[in-house]
């Protein structure tokens, strides 16, 4: 039976619990105490620095249980929020950079229906007709998801593109149902718009993986050596990557 496990994507300590490994982000901080957060990304554990290394691991062990079923519960939601089938309909849930937005839906000159006061940072909001489909609805949410992933995969590829000494020419948006990504020699990146749905480190990993194959067309140990030039936690970074409750494969 093959083991569970989680991986922070920014992991520097792991723990063993009987046949779960927990791969976990520990950070020091002003705290009094030792404090326990389950995200997105995993498990980051907050310790004072005056306490030793060996007194956080007893901590994390001591609270094994409470970890593995935050972590589990995670991951159940993000998996039903992927896998079941969205109802693009005012109030829906909408995953978005690992956390959950909620779709708002606006009749041109009615106004938002239902609405509630959220944050703008927690509202996908979309336009539609009056008495609009459900299917015009879905339609008009991914067009604003791709705006935002367009958007955002130009900035990371501005960001890394420069400490991989490379140059990319052109980035398409893909909607494979097999690949994240990938590249050509010409610098034409494509990149699969439902990135979005997934946290930062994840997405992070993809585009220094494809900004890399201008460098390496192949996955040498030379390719892998490259990546981890600007990503030296790619390793954690990638198991995360193959965790997401997604199906889609690394070019």
């Amino acid at each position: 039976m093959p083991q569970i496990g989680f991986t922070h994507p920014a992991a520097n300590r792991h723990a063993q619990f009987q046949d779960v490994h927990v791969a976990y982000r520990l950070e020091r901080s002003r705290r009094k105490s030792i404090g326990f957060q389950v995200g997105a990304d995993g498990l980051v554990v907050r310790a004072p620095s005056w306490i030793t290394l060996r007194e956080v691991d007893a901590a994390v062990q001591e609270k094994s249980a409470w970890i593995v079923t935050k972590l589990q519960q995670f991951k159940d939601r993000q998996t039903e929020q992927f896998q079941k089938a969205i109802e693009w309909r005012h109030g829906a849930d909408v995953p978005f950079l690992g956390r959950t937005l909620q779709l708002c839906v606006l009749e041109r000159g009615l106004g938002r229906l239902n609405g509630q006061d959220l944050h703008p940072d927690q509202v996908l909001p979309v336009t539609v007709p009056p008495g609009a489909s459900v299917t015009q609805v879905r339609d008009a949410a991914q067009v604003w998801l791709k705006k935002q992933a367009k958007s955002l995969f130009e900035q990371r590829l501005q960001h890394f593109a420069p400490q991989l000494g490379v140059n990319w020419s052109k980035l398409s948006l893909s909607s494979a149902s097999t690949r994240w990504g990938s590249a050509r020699t010409d610098g034409h990146i494509r990149l699969n718009w439902r990135l979005i749905h997934l946290p930062m480190g994840q997405i992070d990993y993809v585009v220094v993986h494809e900004l890399a194959h201008l460098r390496e067309m192949n996955h040498s140990p030379r390719f892998w050596d490259t990546v981890a030039e600007v990503m030296p936690d790619y390793a954690q970074r990638r198991k995360a990557l193959r965790q997401a409750p997604v199906d889609l494969k690394e070019d």
